[in-house]
């Protein structure tokens, strides 16, 4: 029987993805990067491991909502272990939350790198400029500005052959608190290494909301 507990598989995914982890759900071995990873904390509870550091023998999981719902339903973590585990129903909302963080934390640390604006008319004026990266809309913002900001982002790429990335993940509040502002709407950011760090936390979230690759 295959091992689903931390297991390194034969690296048929390219160089540069690293090795291999089998998921204790699906059965299909995926890079890291795309998985995420459990251990027991000495209560016997099952806790997600986001930053893979963790010490401890860790279960592995395809990162999206269903394969995890679908894990606790299972059981899958006791069965990977061969233990008794206790495992909150709850488990997927958790890791929404620190899934959440995760982008929120980028954010701030993308503005402080001085790579971010936020209001409309600052936006509006970084997309004029042809340099943003990653467009930020917050999720529970009129839809109005939202769309006129993305029809300038997409007459920009259609002139110039710049594109960005859009991001919807966060809400007002969440926004606002990464960039120490009130009622942060939208928000843009330039080309940089924490602009990347946010693009891909944010598609990780995203990937495990849509449950899709």
């Amino acid at each position: 029987m295959e091992e689903t507990v931390d297991t390194v598989a034969p690296d048929e995914l390219g160089p540069d993805k690293g090795p291999a982890r089998l998921c204790a759900v699906t059965r299909v071995q995926k890079p890291p990067e795309v998985m995420l990873r459990f251990v027991v904390d000495p209560q016997d509870r099952i806790v997600p491991d986001i930053k893979r550091r963790l010490p401890g023998r860790g279960v592995w999981v395809d990162a999206t909502r269903a394969t995890l719902a679908e894990a606790v339903k299972r059981n899958a973590f006791a069965k990977s272990l061969k233990r008794k585990v206790t495992v909150s129903e709850t488990l997927p909302d958790e890791v929404e939350r620190l899934l959440a963080r995760r982008v929120a934390d980028a954010l701030a640390l993308a503005n402080k790198a001085g790579l971010v604006v936020a209001g409309f008319t600052k936006v509006e004026d970084r997309i004029a400029a042809g340099d943003v990266a990653l467009l930020l809309h917050a999720s529970d913002g009129a839809q109005d500005g939202s769309a006129k900001l993305d029809g300038r982002l997409r007459a920009v790429a259609e002139a110039t052959a710049h594109t960005a990335e859009i991001c919807k993940e966060l809400t007002s509040e969440e926004m606002s608190l990464a960039l120490g502002r009130m009622n942060v709407v939208h928000a843009a950011a330039t080309e940089g290494g924490a602009t990347r760090r946010l693009q891909e936390e944010a598609g990780r979230l995203r990937r495990f909301r849509t449950n899709s690759d």
